[in-house]
């Protein structure tokens, strides 16, 4: 008999068509997150289930299920700070992500957000469909440049250091990081320094992990290290940074402007931040690629058939 797997939301056809090879699968074919009730029969009634973003696996939930069905939470994502792992590890269900697959693709997007922003580029394609361009002209939405600038990663991890060399070896950009831990090899020219000389840098981007560890790491006075015309970009977790902190900061025009992919309590934008047009604002695309996706999608398959056939887990996050 086929070990009963919950789908939390709709993957790629060819995920699905490999999960349902070796699992009795149930696809929640929603896009919302799940509720607290579903939750909590998610544990309850099935052998393993495949979560993602916004599902909230905290500790209560696996508190009012002492005795779960569950035994892996096989999440779509390398982010897992929406699951607490350490309770779900008492609980004795394994709780896997998916890493490698998304470096790329999430560090095209903050590519992208840096270039969006100072470039005015969202701005510039609103007035155009909105028929307010009257014409090219020599001051016409002046931006500021990108090459050659300073770039300030926070967080030198895969993603950080795909960032980083997009940014240097593309756009001839001096590249210094900030990391918890020491980086032995940055694999380019980069140097390390504390948070301040990091948030110091023309462009700042934000590519730690989320979790407790990380809640609110950009606050306040992290963002009042930045330069008036530094440029602040997010493709980390929403929670990582302070949201009304980071509003507050541009409002008082002490940074120049902001990309973000991701937001602290997402699907909810704050009106002030729609509000502003030298703030770029994408709806979470950093791995929305269908190729992408497709191996994010495999690689959490590939971590439930391994827990069906009692192999090592290849992407276990709570041993």
């Amino acid at each position: 008999m086929k070990q009963k797997l919950l789908i939390t939301r709709r993957l790629p056809d060819r995920v699905l068509d490999a999960a349902r090879a070796r699992f009795d699968v149930t696809l929640r074919d929603r896009t919302d997150v799940l509720t607290p009730e579903e939750l909590r029969a998610a544990l309850r009634d099935y052998d393993a289930v495949l979560p993602t973003l916004g599902d909230l696996f905290r500790a209560e939930v696996f508190a009012d299920v002492p005795q779960p069905r569950a035994r892996i939470l096989a999440n779509f994502g390398v982010g897992y700070n929406h699951i607490d792992a350490e309770a779900a590890r008492a609980a004795g269900i394994a709780v896997t992500n998916t890493p490698g697959a998304v470096t790329d693709a999430t560090a095209d997007i903050a590519l992208s957000l840096i270039l969006m922003t100072a470039r005015r580029l969202g701005e510039g394609e609103r007035i155009l469909r909105a028929g307010k361009w009257d014409g090219w002209g020599p001051v016409q939405m002046l931006g500021t440049h990108v090459t050659g600038k300073r770039l300030g990663v926070i967080g030198m991890g895969r993603i950080g250091k795909a960032i980083a060399r997009r940014c240097h070896y593309g756009f001839d950009m001096e590249v210094v990081f900030y990391n918890r831990s020491r980086v032995a090899d940055p694999g380019l020219p980069a140097r390390q320094v504390e948070m301040d000389e990091a948030m110091a840098a023309d462009f700042v981007v934000v590519a730690v992990p989320g979790g407790k560890a990380t809640y609110h790491l950009i606050d306040a006075s992290v963002l009042g290290m930045m330069k008036p015309s530094g440029i602040f970009v997010n493709i980390s977790r929403g929670d990582v940074v302070d949201e009304a902190a980071l509003i507050d900061a541009l409002q008082a025009g002490r940074i120049a402007g902001a990309g973000l992919d991701v937001y602290e309590f997402e699907p909810k934008v704050p009106a002030a931040l729609m509000a502003m047009e030298n703030v770029t604002l994408l709806p979470h695309l950093g791995t929305a690629c269908l190729e992408v996706r497709e191996n994010m999608g495999m690689m959490a398959v590939t971590n439930l058939i391994a827990w069906v056939e009692g192999q090592p887990l290849p992407n276990h996050v709570n041993p």
